[in-house]
């Protein structure tokens, strides 16, 4: 009898615990929602969360908010997040440095990207170009490649700071070409992007949305591109990998994630709400115009890409040799 009473009390717990999660995927939410961007208002993670914010806001009947805690290279607001009450109120919009590059590149990380965030779904990747000053006598990957190696050490490269994709995408194009370029961080793309085209630094990976009017006012020349496909933006600039480098792909994404313990109804739902707004045609065209591609995932989609990228930049970090601390 007393055991029958034990199978019953777990029963009825569970019974009860069910009935719970219904309720909670029924009435959420309750009240705002915040998505935490931990990079500084006006770039590309800053534009796309609040367009997320903006379309979750309708869909989900409670005003959803974009809040920036920027620093340590996205770290500071993907802490926070990590050590939020996982019940779907603080989200955080997810990016390559923190979540894919950090693991490799810091000795000591305060969260764990595997283990710490549930995802929700990917939104867009971005790529870069690697784009050089007018001056530089190289109008191809190849051309560069054999300059460099001619000046050994001489030319450097610019980026928006260190463990950035694009840093990291220097690094994996020097390892891949056998050349040695120096490494010179900037505060933000902004910054990296004025050196060049100043001619203070000959090359720069950059992210097409933000090199891109550059281009085309011919104040820089782009060589190559680091998706494993053309660009609709730049369909006459080849790929890193056509120019001689097969498998060369550098891919900065971006998407929303909870903290691991969040309710999987409440994950669901979020993750339904945000494939709808993503797969609408305003949202859509809204982060295309941004030179970003739109990327809808399911949660397990978005898991083992997470997984597969931290895996995939470790080996860069590792054959290049790059380290923060």
């Amino acid at each position: 009898m007393g055991m029958f009473r034990l199978h019953w009390r777990a029963f009825v717990c569970a019974v009860l615990t069910a009935a719970a999660c219904v309720a909670s995927a029924q009435t959420y939410p309750t009240k705002p929602v915040r998505i935490i961007v931990p990079w500084t208002a006006g770039g590309t993670a800053d534009t796309l969360a609040r367009i997320m914010a903006h379309s979750l806001s309708e869909s989900l009947g409670q005003q959803v908010l974009a809040d920036n805690r920027p620093g340590a290279s996205g770290q500071i607001g993907t802490e926070l997040v990590a050590k939020a009450a996982p019940d779907g109120y603080t989200l955080v919009l997810a990016t390559t440095a923190p979540n894919s590059t950090a693991p490799s590149l810091y000795s000591k990380l305060t969260y764990d990207p595997s283990k710490d965030f549930a995802p929700i779904s990917l939104i867009a990747f971005t790529f870069y170009v690697l784009s050089v000053n007018p001056v530089v006598p190289a109008k191809t990957i190849p051309e560069l490649v054999k300059l460099a190696k001619a000046r050994p050490g001489e030319l450097n490269f610019a980026s928006p700071g260190n463990g950035t994709p694009n840093h990291l995408s220097g690094e994996m194009f020097k390892t891949m070409a056998g050349i040695k370029m120096q490494h010179i961080p900037f505060k933000g793309s902004a910054q990296a992007i004025a050196a060049v085209i100043g001619g203070q630094i000959p090359i720069n990976f950059e992210n097409i949305a933000v090199v891109l009017p550059h281009i085309k006012a011919g104040k820089v020349r782009a060589l190559g591109v680091t998706s494993a496909t053309r660009n609709r933006y730049l369909p006459d600039v080849p790929t890193i990998a056509e120019s001689g480098y097969p498998g060369f792909e550098a891919v900065g994404w971006f998407g929303l994630m909870a903290p691991a313990a969040t309710p999987r109804n409440v994950l669901e739902k979020l993750n339904a709400d945000a494939v709808r707004s993503l797969t609408s045609s305003e949202v859509s065209a809204r982060i295309l115009s941004l030179g970003a591609e739109v990327k809808p995932s399911t949660m397990a989609e978005f898991e083992a890409f997470n997984r597969a990228q931290i895996v995939k930049w470790a080996k860069v970090i590792k054959d290049s040799g790059a380290r923060i601390d």
